[in-house]
C-alpha cells in the first residue's frame, strides 16, 4: 500500500509545483508547454486511476489469471501448465509447482493486457477443493506412497478414500445431516484419516492442512485464515454456528466455534482438535474479507504487484463460478431483483467442466438427500447453498469421443475443414443427420451419491462409422443433462423454487451442449457476457477485499452480466422424447443395484 501512495503523492505533488510557476510565466510558448505539461500529468493520473481486479483460479491441469476492470469486463488472461501425478486412485500435485505457475500467469496475463502492478486494487484466488500438507516452515510434506516432497497435494477427484468415508458415514454424525447425509471419499476427512492410517512419518510432520485455495491466500498474505466456502463445503465446518453472530457487512476474522469435535474424535483424528484446532483453522471469514495486510513483500515481488494489495478470503473454483454467474441476468430481470430480494434463490449455476456442479440457494435451510448442504454462507454470505454434482461431465464426453474408432478420421475431417474442435465437427454431424435414435449413458454423483456407481451405455451396436461417434456423442450429453434434470427435480420436490438455469465453464461454450440440457430440464439457461466466470468469481474477492463494494453481492450485481439466453424447444415431439428416455435414463441406475446385488451372492 505505500507503494501505491507514493506514486499518489508523487502525481499530486508534480501539479501542485506547476501553479506558481504558471503565475510567473507569460510567453505563449511557455504557456503551451505548461499546457502539454498539464495535460500529460493529466494522462498519467488517468492511467495510474484505472482500477483493475486481477482473480486467479487453479484447475486441475493448470493456473490461470484474469484481469478485469470495473464493469466486469475481462481485459486480459493468461494460463501456465501444472503437474501431475496419477497412481491408480491416488492423484497428486506440488503446491510449489502450482505457485510458480501462478506466478508466471499473473506476470503474463498482466503484460498482455498492458495492467501495471499499480492498477491492481485487489486479488482473489480460487482452487480445486484439494488438500495441501505443509510443515511448520511452510514447506511441503509428502501425501504420496513416494515419500516425493513435492507431492504434497491430494488431488480433489483422488479417490483412495473411498473405505474411510464409508467408516466415517457408518457413524451417523449430526454433522452428516449437512454433506447430504455422509462425506464423499473427494472431501478432507476421509483423505485425513487415510494419511494418519497409511502416512505416519508425514502425518507427525504436517503443521498446517489446508484447501488448495486457502493455502493460496496464505502464501500470498501470510494469514491462514479460513474461508467458509471451504470449510464448510469441504470439512464438515458448521457455518451456521456464526448465523446469529456475524453478518457480511461485519467484515472480520471470526473464531472458529463451528468445528464440532466430537465428529472428529469418533472417527480416529482427535489430534486435528488440538491447539484449538490449530492445523485446520482457528480462524474463518465471509469469502472476500480482506487478509492480513495484503500481499506480503516477498509474494508480490514473485508475482510482479506491489506489496500491501488487497487479497480477499477464497473460493472453491466452482463456487467462484458461482459468485462470477449467479446475477448475470436480464437489465429488466435485475430491477426485479430490487424488489424480490428471493429471485436469485430461483436460479441454478451450473459450472461445467471436467466435473459439473450444480449449486443453488435459499434463504431457508433445506435438507436435499443425496446432495451436499445445506451450507450456511459458503458462496453468497448469508444464504444456505444446495451443492449438486456430477463428478464426470467434460472428461466423459471426452473419453466416449477420443476412444472411438472414428475419432482420428472425424478429427482429421475436421482439421481439414478448418473446424479446430472435433466437438464443434460432432455438433454439425448431430445437426446433419438430426440424431434422434435410441441411445442412452449413465452418469450421476448427485442424488444418488453412490461411490460405487458405474457409469451404463444402453444401445451399443457394431457400427463404426462418423455417425455412429456422433449418435455416441449426442447420447453421452443427453444423459448429463438427464442427470442435471434428476438433480433439479429432486431439489424443487424438497423446497427449492428452480426455474432458470445459468452455465459457465468449458462446455458452456458447446451450443450443443446447451441446448440439450435446456430442452431435457424444461428451462431457460442464461450465458454470462464473460466466458471466463471462475476468474471473475475470484477478482470479485479481490474488489470486495479492496473496499470497492460493500459486499460480495453488490460486487456480483455491479461485475456480473448477462450474454445469450437459450430457451427450451417449444416442439412437443422433442418434449414428450426427452420424457420417454428419460425414464429409460432413470431405470438405468435401478438395473446396476439389481445386477451389482446378484454378482455379490453369486461371489459370497
Amino acid at each position: 500500500m505505500l507503494s501505491r501512495a507514493r506514486a499518489w503523492s508523487s502525481s499530486s505533488s508534480s501539479s501542485s509545483d506547476t501553479t506558481p510557476l504558471l503565475h510567473r510565466l507569460r510567453s505563449p510558448s511557455a504557456a503551451v508547454e505548461m499546457a502539454s505539461a498539464a495535460a500529460a500529468a493529466s494522462s498519467a493520473t488517468a492511467a495510474v486511476a484505472r482500477v483493475v481486479f486481477l482473480g486467479v483460479d487453479v484447475g486441475t491441469g493448470s493456473a490461470r489469471a484474469g484481469l478485469f476492470d470495473e464493469k466486469g469486463r475481462l481485459l486480459g488472461s493468461a494460463s501456465s501448465p501444472i503437474q501431475i501425478w496419477k497412481e491408480k486412485d491416488c492423484i497428486e500435485q506440488s503446491s510449489t509447482d502450482i505457485w510458480h505457475a501462478i506466478c508466471a500467469a499473473v506476470k503474463a496475463a498482466c503484460s498482455l493486457a498492458n495492467v501495471a502492478a499499480q492498477e491492481v486494487v485487489g486479488l482473489g484466488f480460487a482452487a480445486t477443493c484439494s488438500l495441501v500438507a505443509v510443515d511448520s516452515d511452510g514447506s511441503p510434506v509428502s501425501v504420496s506412497w513416494s515419500s516425493d516432497a513435492r507431492r504434497n497435494i491430494i488431488v480433489w477427484m483422488d479417490h483412495r478414500a473411498v473405505e474411510q468415508a464409508e467408516r466415517i458415514n457408518s457413524r451417523n454424525s449430526p454433522v452428516l445431516q449437512y454433506c447430504g447425509g455422509g462425506v464423499s471419499p473427494e472431501m478432507q476427512a476421509p483423505k485425513l484419516l487415510w494419511v494418519k492410517e497409511n502416512l505416519r512419518e508425514s502425518w507427525s510432520m504436517v503443521f498446517r492442512w489446508m484447501d488448495l485455495s486457502d493455502w493460496l491466500a496464505y502464501r500470498a498474505t501470510g494469514d491462514d485464515t479460513r474461508s467458509l466456502c471451504t470449510t464448510v463445503c469441504k470439512w464438515t465446518y458448521l457455518g451456521h454456528a456464526h448465523m446469529e453472530l456475524a453478518r457480511e457487512t461485519d467484515s472480520r476474522d471470526m473464531e472458529a466455534c463451528g468445528w464440532d469435535d466430537v465428529f472428529w474424535e469418533e472417527i480416529g483424528l482427535e489430534d486435528l482438535v488440538e491447539g484449538n484446532h490449530a492445523k485446520i483453522g482457528r480462524s474463518v471469514a465471509f469469502p472476500g474479507h480482506p487478509l492480513g495486510s495484503g500481499l506480503t513483500h516477498a509474494a508480490a515481488q514473485e508475482l510482479g504487484l506491489f506489496p500491501g494489495t488487497p487479497v480477499g478470503t477464497s473460493l472453491i473454483d466452482a463456487h467462484a463460478g458461482g459468485i462470477g454467474v449467479m446475477q448475470s441476468v436480464s437489465e429488466s430481470e435485475s430491477k426485479a431483483d430490487v424488489a424480490d430480494e428471493d429471485a436469485i434463490c430461483h436460479r441454478m449455476v451450473l459450472v461445467c467442466g471436467t466435473s459439473t456442479c450444480h449449486m443453488a440457494i435459499s434463504k431457508d435451510k433445506l435438507f436435499i438427500p443425496g446432495v451436499w448442504g445445506p451450507f450456511w454462507s459458503a458462496m453468497v454470505p448469508e444464504y444456505w447453498l444446495t451443492e449438486g454434482g456430477q463428478s464426470a461431465t467434460g472428461a466423459l464426453v471426452e473419453y466416449i469421443v477420443e476412444n472411438h474408432v472414428a475419432a482420428p478420421l472425424l478429427a482429421n475431417r475436421a482439421a481439414s475443414q478448418s473446424t479446430k474442435i472435433l466437438m464443434q465437427y460432432l455438433n454439425s454431424v448431430v445437426c446433419k443427420f438430426g440424431l434422434l435414435e435410441f441411445g442412452c449413458i449413465l452418469s450421476e454423483r448427485s442424488p444418488i451419491a453412490d461411490p460405487k456407481s458405474k457409469g451404463m451405455i444402453c444401445g451399443l451396436t457394431l457400427d463404426t462409422s462418423e455417425k455412429h461417434l456422433a449418435l455416441l456423442y449426442l447420447a453421452t450429453i443427453q444423459g448429463i443433462a438427464y442427470g442435471t434434470r434428476h438433480i433439479v427435480e429432486h431439489c424443487n420436490s424438497l423446497g427449492h423454487k428452480i426455474d432458470t438455469l445459468l452455465a459457465c465453464g468449458g462446455l458452456a461454450k458447446n451450443s450443443l451442449y446447451i441446448q440439450e440440457h435446456a430442452d431435457i430440464v424444461g428451462c431457460p439457461i442464461i450465458l454470462p457476457r464473460e466466458n471466463e466466470s471462475v476468474l471473475l468469481g475470484a477478482a470479485i474477492l479481490g474488489a470486495v477485499a479492496a473496499k470497492k463494494y460493500s459486499g460480495l453481492q453488490d460486487a456480483m450485481k455491479a461485475l456480473n452480466a448477462a450474454g445469450q439466453i437459450v430457451h427450451p424447444s417449444k416442439d412437443p415431439k422433442v418434449k414428450k422424447y426427452h420424457h420417454a428416455k428419460y425414464k429409460i435414463f432413470r431405470s438405468l441406475y435401478e438395473q446396476q443395484l439389481s445386477h451389482r446385488s446378484i454378482m455379490t451372492q453369486a461371489l459370497q
